[in-house]
């Protein structure tokens, strides 16, 4: 057992622009955060992984830095920063940021600079394509209204190259100068005292420089072709032994690669790159209209098979890129949402693996309701919104898709309490609060006990006291049973039986175990059934 903080800790992630508004302008800012720091404490958590809060022009909600070293306006001054820090730290908890570096924003000085003409010692930092030697190969685009990933700039007569949004030019790392910026860069937070970097899209950092034209339809399938591209784990170990290995801090890439050796290549000890990846695979499970069960226990077992000896992973249902966890994975409507929710918390802090929690889950916060295009904010969301409609597309079947797994159901503001706006925001909130902040809200379900929050905080709690939750052989248990997915956790003598119901109705599970010499650590009813007959997304936690 080879013991690590990053290991043992809960991750708390924060969408500061939803999070809590201190000056009334209906955006999230740092001394919002400041303010509920306390909060924060409560729940156990001992880690807190930022979104973006640099200086940018907010194309795509702050991953489009416009300037590394310094803070949005909107979020406040590094000064905020820095008593956001010292309030984190005094407290027990760690702060990991967001590293965006696969792209800067076009208002950054360098894509300034390198846009001013073709000599220019910056035109290098980014990916260009001379318009006298033709359109470049196409590139696909995530967020572009035309998925067109190359932009022409009749500037000097060329094309830059965005896979994002058009206002994300991509960042060149064959450039060895670029890298020194963005090292020196890490540096400087680092020394600042944060506790690790969340490195957003850096799978796709490493380009192909020959320019391959891809099959049709890769599109459909762009991580193929476009992560874990040439070099890309030489950056990451000159970024390892140029800064990470210098400071005590945690590093987790978004996306793990296009297969488990990929994976392993990005995160195993020996390799001195990264200490976790942040694999997709499960949350891309839950779609309009249900997911399989035994879908879902194939994926999160493959991938704890493929990590049981070697390399980390980190466990999680949803983060500011998805819609809200409930809604997806459990059920959000009155009857069940208390149960699915405790359940699917259950679910997260027993797997092996650093627990990822998104800011709303622990109250239950569920999907946003919107039924107008205009509800939304999301740069991908409204452009692909515009492309359905220049294609002739069902608009109907869109909205629809949209309501069940835009971003932004993820991004309404934080529900503090009943009053106005949720308690976000004495303003006009800068997205729409969910109209069921009046039921669902912090100051409600704090004083409950039997409250989602209070559940999470006694999880929480629950895996912190137990390393057989961390570090312990997982064993799945009756693999083809539709309904309940049951396995146990094993370290040095303890044995823990994690039974978790995924339906609507009650459910059986075939043990070979005694339940009546079991002891309960937690269960989300008032009372567990000791003979394997599980009510309505019921969630149980033995120690045998």
């Amino acid at each position: 057992m080879n013991r690590k903080w990053w290991k043992e800790a809960v991750v708390y992630q924060i969408y500061p622009r939803s999070f809590m508004d201190s000056n009334g302008d209906g955006i999230g800012d740092l001394q919002g955060i400041i303010s509920k720091l306390d909060y924060i404490k409560s729940l156990g958590v001992n880690v807190v992984w930022l979104n973006p809060i640099y200086s940018s022009p907010n194309d795509d909600n702050g991953y489009d830095v416009s300037d590394y070293r310094n803070i949005m306006k909107d979020f406040g001054t590094m000064a905020d920063f820095d008593e956001l820090l010292k309030g984190l730290h005094k407290r027990g908890i760690k702060l990991v940021m967001d590293l965006v570096v696969n792209h800067s924003s076009d208002e950054h000085e360098w894509f300034k600079q390198s846009r001013s003409s073709r000599t220019n010692p910056y035109r290098d930092y980014y990916h260009w394509w001379n318009a006298e030697r033709g359109k470049p190969t196409p590139r696909y685009s995530l967020f572009d209204v035309n998925h067109d990933a190359w932009r022409y700039d009749s500037l000097t007569n060329a094309y830059y190259l965005h896979y994002f949004s058009r206002k994300q030019p991509d960042l060149n790392w064959e450039n060895p100068k670029l890298r020194k910026e963005v090292y020196n860069m890490m540096k400087f937070w680092a020394d600042k005292g944060i506790d690790g970097f969340r490195l957003d899209a850096f799978q796709f950092a490493a380009k192909d420089i020959t320019w391959p034209k891809f099959p049709d339809g890769y599109e459909k399938n762009f991580s193929k072709y476009y992560a874990i591209g040439p070099h890309l784990h030489d950056y990451l170990k000159e970024m390892n032994k140029e800064v990470l290995s210098k400071y005590n801090v945690m590093s987790v890439a978004e996306g793990a690669g296009n297969s488990m050796k990929d994976a392993h290549n990005l995160v195993d000890a020996d390799r001195n790159e990264l200490n976790m990846a942040y694999a997709f695979d499960g949350v891309d499970i839950a779609k309009q209209g249900g997911y399989s069960l035994l879908h879902f226990k194939q994926v999160f077992s493959k991938w704890d098979s493929a990590f049981a000896q070697k390399g980390w992973l980190s466990i999680f249902l949803a983060n500011h890129d998805q819609a809200r966890m409930v809604s997806r994975f459990g059920n959000d409507g009155p009857d069940f949402r208390d149960a699915s929710s405790k359940m699917l918390t259950t679910f997260i802090m027993t797997m092996r693996g650093t627990p990822y929690y998104y800011n709303g889950d622990e109250l239950g916060m569920t999907n946003a309701g919107f039924d107008k295009i205009e509800d939304y904010r999301d740069v991908a969301t409204l452009n692909e919104y515009k492309h359905q409609q220049n294609i002739g597309g069902d608009m109907k079947a869109y909205m629809k898709r949209i309501a069940f797994e835009c971003r932004d159901n993820g991004r309404t503001p934080f529900q503090w309490n009943s009053t106005d706006n949720a308690g976000f925001t004495t303003g006009t909130p800068w997205i729409g609060v969910n109209r069921n902040y009046k039921t669902i809200n912090e100051a409600a379900e704090d004083k409950d006990p039997n409250s989602i929050l209070n559940y999470f905080r006694k999880m929480v709690q629950l895996r912190r006291q137990n390393l057989v939750l961390v570090y312990g052989k997982y064993t799945l248990i009756d693999k083809s049973n539709p309904d309940v997915y049951a396995y146990t956790r094993q370290l040095n003598g303890k044995k823990l039986l994690v039974l978790l119901n995924f339906k609507s109705t009650s459910a059986s599970v075939k043990l070979s175990y005694d339940l009546e010499k079991a002891k309960v650590l937690i269960c989300n009813y008032p009372q567990d059934s000791k003979d394997g007959t599980l009510k309505p997304y019921e969630a149980v936690v033995y120690e045998l």
